[in-house]
Protein backbone atom coordinates (compact mmCIF):
# COMPACT_ATOMS: atom_id res chain seq x y z
CA UNK A 1 0.00 0.00 0.00
CA UNK A 2 1.28 3.49 -0.89
CA UNK A 3 2.03 5.76 2.03
CA UNK A 4 0.36 8.95 0.76
CA UNK A 5 1.67 10.88 3.74
CA UNK A 6 5.05 10.92 1.95
CA UNK A 7 3.68 12.83 -1.05
CA UNK A 8 3.05 16.53 -1.45
CA UNK A 9 1.67 18.34 -4.49
CA UNK A 10 4.18 20.14 -6.67
CA UNK A 11 4.83 23.75 -5.70
CA UNK A 12 4.72 26.60 -8.23
CA UNK A 13 8.36 26.12 -9.26
CA UNK A 14 7.95 22.39 -9.89
CA UNK A 15 4.69 23.02 -11.71
CA UNK A 16 6.45 25.54 -13.96
CA UNK A 17 9.19 22.98 -14.62
CA UNK A 18 6.55 20.47 -15.74
CA UNK A 19 5.03 23.11 -18.04
CA UNK A 20 8.44 23.90 -19.53
CA UNK A 21 8.96 20.18 -20.18
CA UNK A 22 5.62 20.15 -22.02
CA UNK A 23 6.79 23.10 -24.14
CA UNK A 24 10.00 21.29 -25.01
CA UNK A 25 8.01 18.20 -26.00
CA UNK A 26 6.06 20.08 -28.68
CA UNK A 27 6.75 19.02 -32.29
CA UNK A 28 9.58 20.91 -34.01
CA UNK A 29 7.48 23.23 -36.15
CA UNK A 30 5.74 24.64 -33.06
CA UNK A 31 8.30 24.48 -30.27
CA UNK A 32 10.42 27.53 -31.18
CA UNK A 33 7.39 29.78 -31.73
CA UNK A 34 5.75 28.57 -28.52
CA UNK A 35 8.89 29.39 -26.57
CA UNK A 36 8.35 33.07 -27.51
CA UNK A 37 5.18 33.22 -25.41
CA UNK A 38 5.72 34.08 -21.74
CA UNK A 39 4.72 31.31 -19.36
CA UNK A 40 3.24 32.22 -15.98
CA UNK A 41 2.15 29.85 -13.22
CA UNK A 42 -0.02 30.94 -10.32
CA UNK A 43 -2.19 29.09 -7.84
CA UNK A 44 -5.38 30.77 -9.12
CA UNK A 45 -6.49 33.44 -11.57
CA UNK A 46 -6.85 36.87 -10.03
CA UNK A 47 -10.22 38.07 -8.78
CA UNK A 48 -10.19 40.69 -11.55
CA UNK A 49 -9.79 38.04 -14.26
CA UNK A 50 -12.48 35.85 -12.72
CA UNK A 51 -14.91 38.80 -12.57
CA UNK A 52 -14.12 39.86 -16.17
CA UNK A 53 -14.73 36.31 -17.38
CA UNK A 54 -17.81 35.93 -15.15
CA UNK A 55 -16.37 32.82 -13.51
CA UNK A 56 -17.84 32.11 -10.09
CA UNK A 57 -15.20 29.82 -8.63
CA UNK A 58 -11.46 29.97 -9.28
CA UNK A 59 -11.38 26.18 -9.72
CA UNK A 60 -13.19 26.57 -13.07
CA UNK A 61 -10.23 28.19 -14.85
CA UNK A 62 -7.16 26.03 -15.50
CA UNK A 63 -5.42 28.25 -18.04
CA UNK A 64 -5.62 31.56 -19.86
CA UNK A 65 -4.07 33.12 -22.94
CA UNK A 66 -3.37 36.83 -22.52
CA UNK A 67 -2.42 38.56 -25.75
CA UNK A 68 -3.33 39.14 -29.34
CA UNK A 69 -3.53 35.96 -31.44
CA UNK A 70 -0.98 35.83 -34.25
CA UNK A 71 -3.85 35.63 -36.75
CA UNK A 72 -5.06 39.06 -35.56
CA UNK A 73 -1.77 40.91 -34.96
CA UNK A 74 -0.95 44.01 -36.95
CA UNK A 75 2.21 46.08 -37.27
CA UNK A 76 0.07 48.91 -35.92
CA UNK A 77 -0.55 47.09 -32.61
CA UNK A 78 1.18 48.65 -29.64
CA UNK A 79 1.74 45.75 -27.23
CA UNK A 80 1.11 46.48 -23.58
CA UNK A 81 3.21 43.48 -22.60
CA UNK A 82 4.31 40.12 -23.90
CA UNK A 83 1.80 37.53 -24.99
CA UNK A 84 1.48 35.17 -22.05
CA UNK A 85 -0.02 31.87 -21.08
CA UNK A 86 -1.19 31.53 -17.52
CA UNK A 87 -1.50 28.09 -15.94
CA UNK A 88 -3.39 27.86 -12.68
CA UNK A 89 -1.89 25.19 -10.43
CA UNK A 90 -4.71 24.51 -7.99
CA UNK A 91 -7.49 24.03 -10.60
CA UNK A 92 -5.22 21.79 -12.67
CA UNK A 93 -4.32 19.75 -9.58
CA UNK A 94 -8.01 19.50 -8.72
CA UNK A 95 -8.88 18.23 -12.22
CA UNK A 96 -5.95 15.81 -12.12
CA UNK A 97 -7.10 14.38 -8.78
CA UNK A 98 -10.71 14.12 -9.99
CA UNK A 99 -9.70 12.35 -13.21
CA UNK A 100 -7.20 9.99 -11.65
CA UNK A 101 -6.36 8.49 -15.03
CA UNK A 102 -3.47 10.53 -16.48
CA UNK A 103 -0.06 11.75 -15.36
CA UNK A 104 0.02 15.34 -14.11
CA UNK A 105 2.56 16.37 -16.74
CA UNK A 106 0.22 15.18 -19.50
CA UNK A 107 -2.65 17.26 -18.12
CA UNK A 108 -0.42 20.32 -17.83
CA UNK A 109 0.67 19.76 -21.44
CA UNK A 110 -2.96 19.49 -22.56
CA UNK A 111 -3.92 22.79 -20.90
CA UNK A 112 -0.79 24.42 -22.33
CA UNK A 113 -1.59 23.28 -25.89
CA UNK A 114 -5.17 24.52 -25.52
CA UNK A 115 -3.87 27.98 -24.54
CA UNK A 116 -1.28 27.95 -27.32
CA UNK A 117 -4.15 27.31 -29.72
CA UNK A 118 -5.55 30.72 -28.82
CA UNK A 119 -2.17 32.34 -29.53
CA UNK A 120 -1.58 30.59 -32.86
CA UNK A 121 -5.19 30.56 -34.03
CA UNK A 122 -5.27 26.78 -34.27
CA UNK A 123 -8.42 24.90 -35.23
CA UNK A 124 -9.68 21.84 -33.37
CA UNK A 125 -8.01 19.71 -36.07
CA UNK A 126 -4.69 21.51 -35.48
CA UNK A 127 -4.99 20.88 -31.75
CA UNK A 128 -5.80 17.20 -32.35
CA UNK A 129 -2.68 16.84 -34.50
CA UNK A 130 -0.46 18.27 -31.77
CA UNK A 131 -2.29 16.93 -28.72
CA UNK A 132 -4.14 13.67 -29.41
CA UNK A 133 -5.71 13.87 -25.95
CA UNK A 134 -8.18 11.01 -26.44
CA UNK A 135 -5.55 8.37 -27.35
Amino acid sequence: MTDWALFIPPDLAEFERLAEQALLALPDPYRAAAMQVALRVEDFASDVVLREMEIETPFELTGLYDGIPLTEKSVLDQPLGPDAIWLFRRPILDEWADRGDIPLGDLIGHVLVHELAHHFGWSDDDIAEIDPWWE
